[in-house]
């Protein structure tokens, strides 16, 4: 149905990653901030990784990440499970546990706080399932509701695991089904059926924790979780200086009904930033960041365009462990589990289709 009058997602534009500021922009933005000078931080802004990493010592370290977003749909606590599950994943992303969780909270001050308090229910719900605390946070009043979390988690000084460092020749591995985001945007226009919202709904509700866990024992080269920016971009950072990503179209997991919504044009804006992003014609846009999607049917463009909130994790794993791996993380609970690509040596694009 579509968000009714005084409804949370009545109060906003966007919602979700979808949210996002785009890549490009956050690019340029960053290019002017200093860079650090201490050789502790392990892990930065300058990769556009999913967190930053601290090292306390040779076996311990720490992560930080905060992510938060207006609603992307209008229950109060599946939005704050969502919220937190997405918030929760980056510390995964990098290999490691969640220890402690802070809420970040924007609120329209005439709004119902009930309305806010089932939020914030709904994130600790999931803030419990991750095995962490809630350790406070902070509120303000705001035009538009927003809820997400910072959080700090650890991870073996040893056993940190970026996004841009993929080995050639490890198979990709994607663990959620792609297509949240289109399927959202026609709830959000009353167009979605039901099983289609549940799908949408159960995968971002659903914790990366068990993913990550199956990767142990692994050898695991890289991984992020898939975002705002789309598997097409996140596969950009990964590939980043050294790699080629080769994606398996064929492969892909996706909400059946996203691709049936794609071709009756039901995309998001974040969408349409994330194919800007690497439109050879665009301006600025560097060769090797450029992506031809033209011979691959429009559904599947869009469902690797499309901003995910709280999707799943892009592993590159070495190739004789990926069939077990994949079967360790369908056992764990995502059923979706694919391998959707190979990490090849670098060619003349970063991002390539086989």
């Amino acid at each position: 149905m579509r968000p009714g009058t005084g409804s949370l997602q009545s109060n906003c534009v966007s919602g979700g990653c979808g949210a996002k500021i785009e890549s490009s922009a956050l690019a340029s933005l960053l290019a002017g901030l200093p860079s650090g000078g201490d050789g502790r931080l392990l892990v930065g802004y300058d990769t556009s990784d999913d967190a930053a990493v601290y090292r306390l010592d040779d076996e311990k370290s720490l992560i930080f990440t905060v992510d938060f977003f207006p609603p992307m749909i209008d229950d109060p606590k599946t939005f704050g499970r969502i919220a937190a599950a997405n918030a929760l994943s980056d510390v995964w992303a990098m290999g490691g546990r969640p220890l402690v969780a802070l809420n970040m909270v924007c609120f329209p001050e005439k709004m119902d706080k009930q309305i806010l308090a089932d939020i914030v229910a709904g994130g600790a719900e999931k803030i419990a399932e991750a095995g962490a605390v809630l350790g406070g946070g902070h509120s303000i009043y705001d035009r538009e509701p927003k809820y997400g979390l910072a959080v700090t988690g650890i991870v073996e000084t040893a056993n940190v695991i970026r996004n841009n460092t993929p080995k050639p020749g490890h198979k990709l591995l994607l663990t959620k089904p792609l297509g949240v985001g289109i399927v959202m945007t026609a709830l959000r226009v009353g167009m979605a059926d039901e099983e289609a919202a549940r799908l949408a709904v159960s995968s971002m509700e659903r914790l990366n924790r068990y993913a990550c866990e199956s990767m142990a024992g692994f050898q695991v080269s890289a991984c992020t979780d898939i975002t705002g920016f789309g598997l097409l971009v996140h596969a950009l950072e990964m590939a980043a200086s050294s790699a080629t990503i080769v994606l398996w179209p064929e492969a892909l997991p996706f909400i059946p009904a996203a691709a049936a919504y794609a071709d009756e044009y039901i995309i998001t804006a974040a969408g349409q930033r994330n194919r800007n992003r690497v439109d050879a014609s665009a301006a600025g846009t560097p060769a090797e960041d450029s992506v031809d999607v033209t011979r691959l049917p429009f559904a599947v463009q869009e469902l690797l365009f499309d901003p995910q909130t709280s999707g799943g994790l892009l592993i590159a794993v070495d190739p004789g462990q990926a069939e077990e791996l994949v079967s360790r993380i369908r056992k764990a609970g995502d059923a979706s589990a694919a391998i959707v690509g190979e990490v090849a040596r670098r060619s003349e694009r970063k991002v390539l289709f086989r």
